[in-house]
Formats: C-alpha cells, structure tokens, sequence
C-alpha cells in the first residue's frame, strides 16, 4: 500500500506535535512547516526529530510561514499530501486584541492559501481546518454544529472567515475540506500563557518554594476542557470519512476557571485561597462567559468521544509540571 502523506501547518504547537505523533504511529510520512528562528523552536518535536539525512525519514520539517501564500503553495505543489491539516494560527484571544491586523492574516488569510493551492493542483487531498469554539462567543451553551456564531474577539473574528472559506471550498469545488470545531483542549505540552498552563505552572512553583503568587483576570468563566492528545484523533478520524462534514469536539463538561484553579491546588496540597490574586490586565474587552460543546455528532459519525475531563486533565498537567520544576 501507498504510504500516506500529510502535511501540517502550526507542527510545532501542542496539537501539532500530538498530531504528528499520531500520525507516525500510522505509518504516515508526515511534513511539518515550522517558522524560521535564530533559537530552536522544535522542543515538543525532540522525541520525534529525525536526523534529515536518515535515508528513510518520517518526519520532514519544511520552513514557512502561514504569511507566506508563495512559499505556501509551492510546498503544497511539491509535497503532493494526501491530507493537510492546518493547525497554525495565532492562537491566543488575548493578544488577538493587540495584533487584529496580524491575526487575521495569519488565521483568517492563511488558510484560503491553503485551500486554493489544492484547488489549483487539481488533487484528491483533503484539508483539516482547525476551527475553534470561540466562534460560538456570546451564544448560550451547550453549543454544536448548529448553533448560532457570535464572535467576541479578533482571534475568532478571523477564524469565522476560515472556517466559511472551507465550507465554501467544499461547496463550490468539491474539495473534501473539514472544519474540526474544537473546545479547549489543554496538555503538558500547553504554552505557558494559556490559563490551564499558566495555573498548573504556577502551582508547582509555589509548591516547590520558587513562586508565590497567581494573577489571573475573569475567573468565573466557564469552559469545557478536554486532552489535546485525545482531541487529535478526532482530526483524523474527521479526514478518513467519505463525504467531508464540520464537527464539534468537546467533552460536554464545563468548569470555571476558579474550580480550575481549585482542583489544581489541592492536587499538590496547597489552598488556592492564599496564592490567587485577580489582576484586571488580563480581562479582555469584550468577555466569552461559557463554552461547553456537545459532541453528539462526532460520537455518532466518528466514534470519538472524550475519556479525559477537566479534572483529571487538570491533575494530569500539574504532576507533569511538579516534575518539570523540581528538574
């Protein structure tokens, strides 16, 4: 059998990284497009890297930039994937706020370039577009495939237009393109901004003596938290269908950021009580209250459905971060 080829955008992120490994575990080629830097930005790929001069490599990393629609197309050309899953993005609704204009290039342009390039090629690849419940904003939970959009933020602003322009690309020219709605979904391999990580961090820095404080913003928001580990396979499972379709992928489970906060505590000993402090910096102009996806569509159609919820997912990220700062 022909080896599969897939091509992913953003492979140095969390998901990326989950992606790619899963993908190898198939039996995949898998090209990866990472961002030029003078300092290494590959670390959630180290376990994976491959030597370029292996004879036979697996994982082929290729410089680019979703900015890039040239450089983009003529990988595209050259690669000939058999599916593309674009997962890059700038993708943190905070900073969305100071750079509109650079997010909705990367996030909302990019993936047309995408989409085109397949188009032009003529070819059978199908496309992943990573799609995000921040499109669902201000609309009452529990949210699925049919509810109403309302976006809140330039970063989700940027991702409705992604996400039109592959239902539009599926619609007007066949291409068997995908729209993974994903709720938040977190890891160990999660960037330290991002509130998840940023909370079990700070508590295996106060829990080993190096750290005393957490400043959070809004901590009645409410969101559904499953494993980034767990929620790439559902990008897959999304491209191994026969007609191409948009899913929600959730855990149907919703927490506040407090309870968050709460949980990851008490898993190390601590009381929240004495480390937390609210800082108002970190509340965004205009807030999302509560997202908690229904994921009835993907369990039916997919077979997918969430093992990990926020609580052990919460107690999964801070023994991986107790381990990481006692070194």
């Amino acid at each position: 059998m022909k080896t599969q080829v897939a091509l992913i955008t953003g492979v140095t992120g969390q998901d990326g990284s989950y992606l790619a490994e899963f993908l190898l575990g198939k039996g995949y080629e898998v090209h990866g497009i990472i961002r030029r830097s003078s300092s290494f930005n590959t670390g959630r790929l180290d376990h994976i890297y491959q030597d370029p001069h292996d004879p036979n490599p697996k994982l082929i990393l290729h410089y680019g930039d979703m900015s890039d629609g040239v450089g983009l197309t003529n990988l595209v050309r050259e690669i000939k994937p058999d599916e593309v899953y674009n997962l890059a993005a700038q993708s943190h609704v905070q900073v969305s706020f100071s750079m509109p204009q650079y997010t909705g290039q990367i996030d909302g342009v990019g993936p047309v370039v995408l989409l085109e390039a397949i188009r032009a090629a003529g070819s059978e690849t199908r496309f992943y577009q990573a799609s995000t419940s921040e499109l669902y904003g201000s609309t009452p939970p529990p949210q699925n495939e049919e509810s109403m959009f309302r976006p809140r933020s330039p970063y989700a602003a940027a991702k409705l237009m992604a996400y039109w322009t592959t239902v539009n690309y599926r619609e007007a020219y066949g291409i068997h393109a995908t729209n993974g709605i994903l709720f938040n979904h977190e890891s160990p391999r999660r960037g330290e901004t991002f509130v998840t990580r940023k909370i079990t961090r700070a508590v295996a820095d106060i829990a080993h003596g190096k750290s005393k404080k957490l400043y959070l913003g809004n901590v009645d928001s409410v969101r559904d938290w499953g494993y980034a580990k767990e929620f790439v396979e559902s990008m897959w499972m999304m491209l191994q269908q026969d007609k191409p379709s948009d899913y929600v992928v959730a855990t149907g489970v919703g927490a506040t950021v407090q309870q968050f906060v709460e949980v990851a505590f008490a898993h190390a000993g601590l009381n929240w009580q004495d480390h937390l402090e609210i800082d108002k910096k970190y509340i965004r102009p205009t807030e999302v209250d509560a997202l908690i996806g229904d994921p009835s569509k993907a369990t039916r159609e997919l077979g997918w459905s969430a093992k990990t919820h926020w609580e052990d997912l919460a107690k999964l990220m801070v023994d991986a971060d107790l381990k990481l700062v006692k070194g």
